[in-house]
């Protein structure tokens, strides 16, 4: 992943620890680039920066910035990063996790963290699959499609995650792709800058497993996918069939009390009672 030295990212990752483990072509480099550009564009200060991960393929990437960063254990993200934010209510504190990390072993965590609307960004990575532990299915990968642990095909029905999060009570939801690129970067600072909880799930390939194992091809076949199933958000009610096709752009954009304000004005409220 070749920086230029004129990028306005470059100030913000780890050199050293270059080159990155991911496999060539692999969309999770896209994403990064896409976060990175979100908190430039903010123009937010780089310690007021925090960036938490679980485990997984997508879970490396706060190895590779220079924000105050933390990889936690598996599916924990969340529940990690619900302390800092409690604990420093001023920092601007991302998460970093996958379709496996987030929707199977830290799905109770993910939705909890926002049925409390706690001031967050959840940046989802949805590969369909686990990559790092050689492709098995994830709680998100389609019914039908292969996988390491699924031979004959998934017999298991996936879901749609921004919906669970919207049940739950985020308050600002957005999806893109790797193939939408350029759309990344605004979701992000619309996330960063929302006072509750935010969840953005982003589609990529991973063409290592998921793309060989299904036959769909490579980086190049799986982004043109992405770009014939992905529909703008503008688009919904119109006459098109979204049978297999998905929602892009911010799903939902709402207000509601965040957690650690409401938190801060009990301790208040029963402090003056207590002094009264």
């Amino acid at each position: 992943m070749a920086i230029k030295e004129k990028s306005g990212i470059k100030k913000y990752l780890r050199l050293n620890k270059f080159p990155h483990i991911w496999c060539g072509g692999c969309g999770n480099g896209i994403v990064l680039r896409g976060i990175l550009q979100g908190i430039d564009d903010l123009g937010l200060e780089q310690n007021k920066i925090v960036m938490i991960s679980g485990i997984g393929c997508s879970s490396r990437m706060p190895g590779y910035v220079d924000f105050n960063t933390l990889h936690t254990a598996h599916g924990r993200a969340i529940a990690f990063a619900t302390g800092v934010k409690l604990a420093k209510p001023d920092l601007h504190v991302i998460i970093i996790t996958g379709d496996g990390d987030c929707a199977a072993i830290g799905g109770n965590h993910l939705i909890h963290a926002a049925r409390r609307n706690i001031d967050l960004t959840v940046v989802i990575l949805n590969n369909s699959i686990y990559g790092m532990t050689s492709g098995q299915y994830s709680p998100l990968t389609p019914y039908g499609s292969f996988a390491t642990t699924a031979p004959y095909g998934n017999i298991e029905q996936s879901f749609d995650l921004c919906e669970l999060v919207s049940s739950a009570g985020a308050t600002y939801i957005a999806r893109s792709t790797t193939y939408h690129a350029m759309q990344i970067p605004k979701l992000i600072a619309a996330g960063i800058e929302n006072s509750g909880f935010s969840f953005i799930e982003i589609i990529l390939h991973c063409h290592t497993y998921y793309g060989r194992k299904n036959k769909i091809g490579g980086p190049v076949e799986m982004m043109e996918w992405q770009k014939s199933h992905a529909v703008p958000i503008s688009k919904k009610g119109s006459n098109i069939d979204m049978t297999g096709k998905f929602y892009i752009g911010e799903l939902k954009k709402t207000r509601s009390p965040e957690y650690c304000k409401t938190y801060d004005e009990l301790i208040s409220a029963t402090q003056r009672r207590k002094e009264s």
